[in-house]
């Protein structure tokens, strides 16, 4: 009964095509290759819109993420510099209060699974926005936060608002440009450390240039402002920094966020109903064969690669001390090398992802970090080896992150929870990794941890992506949706051959 009345309606079908002819081409056998030329919503985004119109739409899409995540790495790395100051306002030592760290990191990793989930049934613009409203709310309150307890849950949820925008981002990120992705997050992430680098500048200028020098550095290393920042500092000798210079960096921050939230909000008007036509996301995607294994080796992927680079910028100045005898200036400059070719590089990138496939950008990438460990870890207290190798290093980890995304999304679906595991697996890796290398150097006074694991964590990444690469290239299948659509395609240009 079925297959009669779906005969019919080819049937019926058929003679319109015929006399109307189709849409977008003065012959049927275009229709094969109609869904290409429409513009489709996808989370609230616009893919390969034809019109004016729709490109100008997504490059502002573009635009607003890019103009986030100079906020997230801002309000990622603002509470490196102004940690003193936080402690001196709930009235602790520096060492009593490193548990926000903690709930800041736990905070991160919620937002990231809850807004995987939610992407795939809210408008990603409205969820960018209020992720957004929330970061500001929370910092706009920590100044005034004087309970430690209350300073670490304000932190979860700042943590939280900032999950669900690295996991939102990404994935509207992919699902407005497609294939097309790739500079667009290059673009994304070189955002974000040019964000990450702002922040301990803008707060050395709030507080009139009084920071610390050994506190100035990147707020992403948590474990190496803990370990810099003489615990002996008490809230009485930071009272100086408290007050109005101390509220302005996380002020600034915060408004800036609340600007570029006022964006999305804007974005999520525009888009209307996007959320009943988001269901067309994968329309165009096959699904590969080893889908799930894809996403478990990336996960881990990205597991080794973040950590790698956490720990390294984390620990590089201590390791050029103690195993280099390098000088406190020359080690903050080796420091400030890695994290400079890291922004540096991914600023390059943007521009070499528009000529260069993210699998070529990703081989490139990995060959430089097991290359530069090696010389590293062969040369361990040779200080020209250590500065080439570290700057080179810092180049190589610049791209993989957003060239893994956009390799990915080449080969499968990636909806948010997809995209919120990877996110999640950077997270883990930025706290097991750092942590287990503190612990093992702790143990192991006069081996250079922190190279080995460079290498490690390199030889690693160059076993999993041959392997990623192999189940990817596997042929996959189409979703269920596509491929009726495909059927009826293929019976319409039949029928409509026949009554020829």
């Amino acid at each position: 009964m079925a297959d009669a009345e779906r005969k019919k309606h080819v049937r019926f079908a058929g003679p319109a095509e015929a006399a109307e002819g189709p849409r977008t081409a003065p012959r049927p056998p275009r229709l094969l290759a109609a869904p290409a030329a429409e513009v489709a919503v996808v989370g609230g985004g616009w893919r390969r819109g034809g019109g004016g119109a729709g490109a100008a739409l997504r490059w502002c899409i573009s635009g607003a993420l890019c103009a986030a995540f100079l906020g997230l790495g801002m309000s990622i790395a603002v509470l490196g510099p102004t940690f003193p100051n936080l402690a001196a306002n709930v009235h602790k030592n520096i060492s009593d209060i490193y548990y926000i760290f903690v709930g800041r990191s736990l905070g991160y990793l919620g937002g990231s699974v809850v807004g995987g989930v939610l992407f795939d049934c809210v408008n990603a613009h409205l969820l960018l926005g209020l992720s957004m409203l929330g970061t500001t709310i929370g910092l706009f309150a920590i100044p005034w936060c004087k309970k430690s307890m209350l300073l670490t849950v304000l932190m979860s949820v700042i943590g939280g608002s900032m999950g669900i925008l690295d996991t939102g981002g990404n994935i509207l990120a992919l699902n407005t440009w497609g294939v097309e992705a790739g500079p667009h997050m290059q673009a994304l992430h070189f955002s974000f450390a040019a964000g990450a680098f702002v922040a301990p500048i803008l707060a050395k200028m709030a507080l009139g240039g009084s920071v610390p020098k050994d506190l100035a550095g990147d707020g992403k290393t948590n474990q190496s402002i803990l370990k810099l920042v003489p615990t002996a500092l008490t809230p009485s000798a930071l009272k100086p920094h408290l007050g109005v210079d101390f509220l302005w960096s996380y002020v600034v921050i915060g408004t800036y966020l609340l600007f570029v939230s006022f964006f999305f909000f804007i974005l999520y008007l525009r888009s209307g109903s996007a959320r009943d036509k988001s269901k067309a996301s994968s329309q165009k995607h096959v699904i590969a064969k080893y889908h799930y294994a894809l996403i478990f080796l990336l996960f881990t992927f990205f597991f080794c690669y973040v950590g790698a680079e956490v720990t390294y910028g984390s620990y590089i100045f201590t390791y050029a001390k103690v195993f280099v005898a390098m000088k406190e200036n020359e080690a903050a400059a080796l420091n400030s090398v890695f994290w400079g070719a890291f922004a540096a590089c991914r600023g390059v990138a943007i521009c070499f992802a528009a000529c260069l496939y993210p699998g070529t950008l990703i081989v490139l990438s990995i060959m430089g970090s097991v290359l530069s460990s090696a010389c590293l870890v062969l040369f361990t207290s040779h200080p020209l080896s250590l500065w080439a190798g570290t700057a080179v290093y810092g180049a190589s980890m610049a791209t993989i992150f957003p060239s893994g995304i956009s390799w990915i999304e080449q080969y499968t679906v990636i909806q948010g929870k997809s995209a919120s595991l990877f996110v999640v697996g950077a997270a883990l890796g930025e706290m097991c990794i750092p942590a287990a290398v503190g612990y093992l150097q702790g143990r192991f006074h006069h081996v250079p941890v922190i190279m080995y694991t460079a290498l490690a964590t390199s030889a690693m990444t160059l076993v999993l992506f041959p392997i990623m690469y192999k189940l990817a290239s596997v042929p996959g299948q189409r979703d269920s949706k596509e491929a009726g659509e495909s059927e009826d395609r293929k019976a319409l240009l039949s029928n409509s051959a026949k009554m020829e």
